[in-house]
């Protein structure tokens, strides 16, 4: 099972930063290949610059659905509003950082 790390609240990766019903996500970073709540949880936690993962990487497994914690791909990612294994709902507002992890 992978490891979660920054101030995570609850076992479903929510953190600090975002912790509504919906934010039941973490992100493995490109630049350690962590997972991470949040950018800011990663920023607050680690003692190094961020940076999204390129737009050839879509094939790698970056995204952690905290309800059931399967891993998921940039790709199905980009294409889901839930998750695809347990059809637990995403944060929608999630898009607006997209940039911040993916190219």
């Amino acid at each position: 099972m992978p490891v979660v790390h920054g101030p995570t609240v609850d076992a479903q990766t929510r953190c600090i930063h975002y912790r509504t019903p919906l934010d039941v996500i973490a992100l493995r970073f490109a630049c350690c290949g962590e997972y991470y709540p949040c950018h800011l949880c990663h920023e607050e936690t680690v003692g190094h610059a961020s940076r999204p993962w390129p737009a050839s990487s879509r094939h790698e497994r970056a995204v952690l659905c905290g309800v059931c914690w399967s891993e998921l791909t940039i790709a199905q990612y980009l294409q889901a509003e839930d998750c695809p294994y347990c059809a637990a709902a995403f944060n929608p507002g999630c898009a607006l950082h997209h940039e911040l992890y993916f190219e």
